[in-house]
């Protein structure tokens, strides 16, 4: 038979709880793949060794990773700079899987000037090591500019020794071993070969001259043999015009496809060249200069070599490599705003996209600038040894994901062991039996898609669970609406994030809410006239602000603002406070809009100040706390230094600014509610319900953006541009529509922000003065103890004993319900109905044993159901006129049963409060 767990197993098992401060959550299952899809790598640093300058080139061969450069050491992870290195002058070779040195050891030297090592490539059966840069000595024995390495030995292969004029920077080896050449040089063993040139096996000079004006920078032979794909600075090859990349003949270097001036701008060069036969294409890195450049990458197809897509993003893309359809890329991307992407931000170093899509992917670690020019990551290389396969990363950076890590650095692919971050919360009570949570997803750098687990009053099992994607630059809000709550009660919520590979984040900290007895009219109202986006600022602090909209557009507190001032605007709700200085609040998912799609700003605002500032606004760059602030702003609702409420538009991209404004003013210490509106039929500005304002511009300034609250730049273009772009005041309710409200609706929105609150219920929850379960088949054994139970055969039968208040002045008794969770015993809960009936006898918690129990009155005030998980809150419903006639006095319960499935739940000695049951008293007007 099932029986109650007895002091000593059950008192283990809340000594773990309390250790952990909550009940341990448990997660499901994870699902099979550890990566969100096509990522291939993990985002995780490996320990790699380091080198004390910059790695310019990164090749593999047989599990051993080469790495070229200008450097004269390396040391191991963790070491900082001048500690534990050992000589290694422009060249190292380390073992792919452990990221030590193998003991390969060449010296690339010059005898004036600085030597480095700008390019490596491998020969097709990894036997050679072709090695190209400036220098005129390895291992103080004569070169120039190239040598051949045997991969077996470590030795420069004899025999083998062109003469370059000028340094070596982009070499690929050929089928047949023929070594393609790109740099600054303009001769090869004498003969004139202009910034690119080949020779034999055996170091003689071929015929391929592609003759090209500035430097080759990168070049790749296809994988058919036939052409040669030329990067560089180049604006001419064997005379015609092809700018920065052209496709040549292998045996001869005849240009066979140009790509004028205007394909690739004139401001920018081609770093890297690679080549995928699995998705039939190839793929370019562009350097630029200035936002009309070219930064951003290239697909190109091998047959007919036009081009596929263009990645638009700035920010000067080094290296490129292909894994399993995936384009890794080196660079410090920060703008992606021309393709439809995040605007301009802080910088990041290492991406991922699709090969048939330049949409990032969720992979995202990340390195700082570091020395040099200085640009992050210079070189990439893929490896594979005893059975992994791992991304070699090299550079001018000093750290990678926040961590000290200088030029060198690796990522495998698996396992993944970092979680993403915790989730930031908010809770709300928006009406009647309803709590709705909300959370800013996480972040995770190599898992954008993600599972969320809301885990409420300190329970082990979820109450819901969700899955969502983000990235860095959108990191969309997620809620859950909990039905199953009762007015008055108190809830708190946690939420979990995990990623494929099964990593878990912490619980986000408890937020927690008091289940409402109404619904606001006024917020009601909002939502029924199809606000897009709903911020009310309720939250007690945290960088989230929740949206009460079902878009889940959620916001970020920039700079710590005031929250819940009071008093608010609306009824039942709390508001902002701003600085004027750097305090604001912007939206965290991008928005488009589209001339002349009709939309509304409303908001609440109070302010004395006489410096005037943004109130609400639409602008093309996300707001951080370092002060990004936006080029482009339109579609803006500011204050002018003298409290004249201004709207305004911007009409396309010109400095038209046509701009409507209040000829009241309104910097005097009230609440004052705005509405701006724009549609076919023109722009409204309306203030406290009545209309001050209007024109016939239909038209604004379409592009991608962000709503921000409080502050953002803005040009001198705009009419009386306020002193402060920066608000200071108080805000509530704010609120975005894409649809120009109508003048009823305005004023029904205004009149609805005074309606009083109804009366609030008084509710009281109650503890157990005593508890205690007894047994029949230990009839004179008392049980005091952290569980009580209930069951028919053989018989379990609980007792509680609480002191009632009396009723508050003016109000009754209306309602009543006895709340518990189940306890952590596997079999806790119970299939069977549990009765909660008065006690008319007497008992102690102390002496109270099954053959001196007490009698119980003939009829339930309530019937358990359903209460079949373990760990798990339920509550049922009592009759409240039998407990309303006991009001002030002591008055006991029992829970019994006729069926044979054993119900046990915590007890009042139960080591967590929110474990204990409770009587949850309802008290309102008569």
């Amino acid at each position: 038979m099932k029986a109650p767990g007895g002091r000593g197993r059950t008192a283990p098992v809340v000594a773990l709880a309390l250790a952990a401060g909550v009940l341990a959550p448990v997660a499901a299952a994870p699902p099979a793949a550890a990566l969100t899809a096509p990522v291939g790598f993990t985002a995780d640093h490996l320990p790699t060794y380091q080198t004390n300058g910059i790695v310019w080139s990164l090749a593999e061969a047989h599990g051993v990773v080469y790495a070229g450069g200008t450097f004269s050491s390396v040391r191991p992870a963790g070491t900082p700079s001048g500690g534990g290195s050992a000589p290694a002058v422009n060249f190292a070779a380390f073992d792919a899987a452990t990221g030590a040195p193998t003991g390969c050891a060449l010296s690339f030297t010059r005898t004036s000037g600085t030597a480095t090592v700008r390019a490596l490539a491998v020969s097709p059966d990894k036997s050679t090591l072709y090695v190209g840069g400036y220098f005129n000595a390895v291992n103080g024995s004569g070169a120039n500019g190239l040598v051949a390495v045997d991969t077996a030995t470590c030795t420069r292969r004899a025999g083998f020794s062109p003469n370059f004029s000028a340094t070596v920077r982009a070499l690929d080896v050929a089928a047949d071993g023929t070594v393609y050449a790109g740099g600054d040089f303009q001769s090869v063993n004498g003969q004139t070969r202009r910034f690119f040139g080949a020779v034999t096996p055996a170091g003689a000079v071929t015929g391929w001259n592609p003759d090209a004006d500035d430097p080759g920078r990168t070049l790749k032979v296809t994988p058919d043999g036939a052409s040669v794909l030329l990067g560089g600075d180049f604006f001419t090859v064997g005379g015609a015009d092809s700018h920065a990349i052209a496709v040549t003949s292998a045996t001869t270097g005849a240009l066979t496809r140009a790509y004028p001036d205007g394909f690739i701008p004139s401001t920018a060069v081609i770093k890297d060249i690679v080549t995928d036969s699995a998705s039939g294409g190839w793929y370019a890195a562009g350097e630029g200069r200035g936002g009309r450049s070219f930064d951003g990458r290239l697909a190109m197809e091998l047959d007919g070599f036009d081009q596929r897509w263009r990645d638009t993003c700035q920010g000067a893309t080094q290296a490129l490599r292909v894994y399993k359809s995936v384009l890794y890329a080196a660079s410090h991307v920060h703008d992606c705003s021309t393709m439809g992407g995040f605007p301009n931000q802080t910088r990041k170093h290492l991406t991922a996209q699709s090969v048939d899509d330049p949409a990032l992917l969720g992979w995202l670690p990340d390195t700082n600038d570091g020395i040099g020019e200085p640009v992050g990551p210079r070189a990439l290389t893929i490896a594979s040894r005893d059975g992994r396969d791992f991304l070699w990363v090299g550079g001018e950076f000093t750290t990678v994901n926040g961590g000290p890590q200088q030029a060198l650095t690796r990522f495998a692919n698996t396992p993944d062991t970092g979680a993403p971050s915790v989730p930031a919360a908010s809770v709300s009570a928006p009406r009647a039996g309803e709590v709705r949570v909300s959370w800013r997803t996480s972040l995770d750098l190599d898992d954008s898609l993600l599972t969320y687990r809301v885990y409420r009053n300190g329970g082990s099992s979820p109450v819901h669970t969700t899955t969502g994607s983000s990235l860095f630059f959108s990191r969309p809000q997620l809620s859950f609406t909990d039905r199953s709550v009762a007015a008055g009660q108190t809830y708190s919520y946690r939420i979990t994030a995990t990623d494929g590979a099964g990593n878990t984040s912490a619980l986000s900290p408890a937020a927690s809410v008091t289940a409402a007895s109404w619904a606001s009219p006024y917020q009601e109202r909002v939502l029924a006239d199809g606000a897009d986006l709903y911020w009310r600022y309720d939250e007690p602090g945290g960088a989230f602000a929740a949206d009460a909209s079902d878009s889940d557009n959620g916001g970020v507190y920039v700079n710590a603002p005031t929250y819940r001032s009071t008093p608010s605007a609306v009824a039942g709700s709390a508001a902002l406070a701003l600085n004027g200085s750097d305090e604001y609040v912007y939206s965290d998912r991008l928005h488009h809009y589209t001339s002349p799609t009709p939309y509304s700003i409303e908001t609440w605002f109070r302010t004395t100040s006489t410096s005037g500032g943004r109130l609400v606004g639409f602008g093309n760059n996300i707001g951080t706390a370092q002060g990004r602030t936006s080029s482009i702003s339109d579609k803006l609702l500011y204050l002018t230094d003298n409290g004249r409420l201004a709207f305004g538009v911007q009409v396309g991209s010109t400095n038209s600014r046509p701009t409507l404004t209040s000829s009241a003013s309104y910097h005097d210490g009230q609440w004052h509610h705005a509405v701006a509106t724009q549609g076919p039929g023109g722009m409204t500005l309306y203030v406290d319900g009545v209309r001050v304002a209007s024109n016939t511009t239909a038209g604004n300034r379409s592009y991608n953006g962000y709503w921000r609250v409080g502050g953002d730049a803005m040009s001198n273009a705009w009419p009386n541009r306020p002193s402060s772009t920066y608000f200071a005041g108080q805000v509530d309710e704010t609120a975005i529509y894409r649809s120009a409200l109508t003048p009823a609706q305005v004023a029904a929105h205004h009149e609805l922000a005074q309606a009083p609150a109804p009366p609030v219920d008084t509710t009281v929850s109650v503890l157990p003065d005593e508890d205690a379960y007894i047994n029949s088949v230990a009839a004179n054994t008392n049980y005091d103890h952290q569980q009580l139970a209930s069951r028919g055969t053989t018989a379990y039968l609980s007792y509680l004993r609480f002191t009632l208040p009396d009723a508050p002045a003016e109000q009754v008794l209306k309602a009543a319900r006895l709340q518990f969770r189940t306890s952590s015993d596997p079999t806790a809960g119970s299939t069977d109905s549990h009765s909660v009936v008065p006690v008319t006898g007497a008992w102690t918690e102390s002496a109270v044993t099954y053959n001196s129990r007490p009698a119980l009155a003939a009829t339930a005030l309530g019937t358990i159901t359903g209460a079949t998980a373990v760990s798990t809150d339920y509550a049922v419903e009592l009759t409240a006129p039998a407990l309303g006639g006991a009001l002030g006095s002591s008055y006991s319960l029992a829970l019994t049963s006729s069926g044979t499935d054993s119900l046990r739940i915590w007890s009042s000695e139960a080591g967590s409060a929110a474990s204990r049951p409770q009587l949850v008293l309802t008290f309102g007007a008569e």
